[in-house]
């Protein structure tokens, strides 16, 4: 072997040893993003099953449970039933009584104008009847899809079924595909005739990749539909073109940032700031609803909104510990603006039906000051069409610590409609020198002086300041009928606590709610 051919395999080897391995790097992030691709594919797929599953054993609860009932067909309390039931259940949007085959009466009608429905398209294996149809109450032309019973048909939107947000780094489209293969029902996107071809000739779930985007199809019988997800793979292609075209030392290096990135990134994921930021941006944390009662009628006058941030063990965070992390991380105005949000999904029909019933929200002293609230708080308003006065804002009083800051903003809450309430009084600031100076409507007296009625002379104190000032006055806590006794003796006229409710999931609280009205 020449020494020129010496120098030119060991140049070779030199060059191999640096290549392969950054070549093989480069294979090997090809293959884990390409992996992840399919996996986002396949698990958004998975959850839009879940959702359409779940849509429909929440129909089938609902039709369980409105057969039971045995009161006069199309009576009131029939319709108030089916009306309940339309409440209750999140997916459900009307509930309609037949006798033989033909609608008598709805949750929106009482008299129902629509026709005999025609044989099912579809007999579930446990016996229930599935349509899609366009026949509703309202003459509104548009799918819906129809479950049905004996006596009962209820009627879900499609649209519920692909509801679900993507939280992959792909777009992800989805279609809802009518039983006879031809019809599509609904869809975030343009799905391909040649696709819909292929649905027509085979029954059972696929796996297609065509002209640069993937294809999944799996078919729901009961249900009489197929789900379609595709996404394009044009972001795989152009990460691995960015990546081949990089030189070695730039490779090398970029390896190296990259680890420590990614090794960052794990960490933060890994933070009590990014879970609880995460939390929120899947709507994870629930809200909750503890009636509060007149303690003169004993009759529900609303509810106040709890945040509850359910665990994967079934427990539940303390709200004292996930909204001072959301204070001290910068996250509270997007964990109140959700929990404003969910109480508007969660009872805005309700209220919008019941005007003399109101929620009352927790503002934390960041949301005083605002910019987006307000104008939050008006939309929803306005879109459910109820009065400002019936979502109330609780404010604690080291929100009020600076009177001449949070005077103006109280003042343009209060000019909006909204009460505003003094929550959790005499365990804060001192007390007297803001109520001077702001105009607030309602004094909630914090649980602690509750407790204490028995041996702490502060409470009737508290009780005559808010008298002298003229504020109504919630009373936190109460747990036993001589604390409710006392209290509505001293003059405060609401109450909420344990003795009647501990805070309730949305369905259960209208459920307990429509019995005490």
């Amino acid at each position: 072997m020449t020494t020129r051919h010496l120098i030119g395999l060991v140049t070779g080897i030199l060059i191999l040893s640096i290549l392969v391995p950054v070549g093989l790097s480069l294979w090997l992030a090809y293959r884990q993003v390409e992996t992840k691709f399919f996996a986002e594919l396949d698990s958004y797929t998975s959850r839009v099953a879940l959702r359409t599953e779940r849509v429909g054993e929440q129909a089938k609860k609902a039709l369980r449970k409105i057969e039971t009932f045995q009161g006069e067909p199309c009576g009131e309390e029939h319709l108030l039933e089916m009306r309940r039931l339309s409440y209750s259940y999140r997916y459900i949007q009307e509930v309609l009584y037949l006798k033989g085959n033909v609608p008598q009466c709805s949750s929106l009608e009482k008299k129902s104008r629509a026709v005999a429905f025609p044989p099912p398209m579809k007999i579930t294996q446990d016996g229930y009847r599935a349509w899609l149809t366009t026949e509703n109450d309202l003459g509104i032309q548009q799918f819906m899809a129809a479950l049905g019973s004996e006596h009962y048909v209820v009627m879900v939107d499609p649209g519920t079924f692909i509801d679900v947000v993507p939280f992959g780094s792909w777009p992800i489209d989805v279609a809802i595909i009518g039983a006879d293969k031809n019809r599509i029902v609904t869809s975030s996107g343009r799905l391909p005739t040649d696709i819909l071809q292929n649905l027509q000739q085979d029954n059972d779930t696929f796996h297609l990749q065509k002209e640069g985007v993937i294809y999944n199809a799996r078919p729901f019988p009961e249900l009489g539909i197929t789900v379609v997800s595709w996404a394009s793979t044009l972001p795989l292609q152009k990460i691995w073109h960015r990546q081949a075209l990089i030189w070695l030392p730039a490779g090398i290096l970029i390896g190296l940032l990259t680890a420590a990135f990614v090794l960052r990134i794990l960490r933060r994921l890994q933070s009590p700031h990014h879970q609880l930021q995460e939390a929120i941006q899947r709507r994870e944390i629930k809200v909750y609803y503890q009636p509060i009662i007149s303690l003169r009628t004993g009759k529900v006058v609303g509810a106040e909104a709890l945040a509850r941030w359910p665990q994967s063990d079934g427990s539940f965070l303390s709200p004292e510990i996930f909204v001072a992390l959301a204070q001290q991380t910068g996250l509270t105005t997007p964990l109140t603006r959700l929990i404003i949000e969910s109480v508007f999904d969660d009872l805005g029909k309700w209220l919008h039906h019941h005007p003399e019933q109101h929620i009352s929200i927790n503002l934390e002293a960041d949301n005083l000051t605002s910019e987006t609230l307000p104008g939050l708080l008006s939309r929803k308003v306005n879109h459910w069409q109820i009065k400002p006065s019936q979502i109330a804002l609780e404010l604690t009083e080291r929100a009020f610590a600076d009177p001449k800051t949070s005077g103006p903003f109280i003042a343009k809450y209060r000019k909006a409609g909204h009460s505003i309430y003094i929550d959790d009084f005499g365990t804060g600031y001192s007390s007297l020198s803001y109520l001077q100076d702001l105009d607030v409507d309602i004094l909630k007296i914090d649980k602690s002086f509750v407790d204490a009625l028995e041996y702490n002379n502060v409470t009737p104190h508290i009780i005559e300041i808010a008298k002298t000032l003229k504020l109504e006055m919630v009373a936190e806590g109460i747990e036993t009928k001589n604390q409710e006794d006392w209290l509505r003796q001293h003059g405060v006229q609401y109450g909420q606590g344990w003795l009647y409710s501990k805070a309730l999931p949305k369905a259960e609280f209208i459920l307990w709610s429509e019995k005490r009205l």
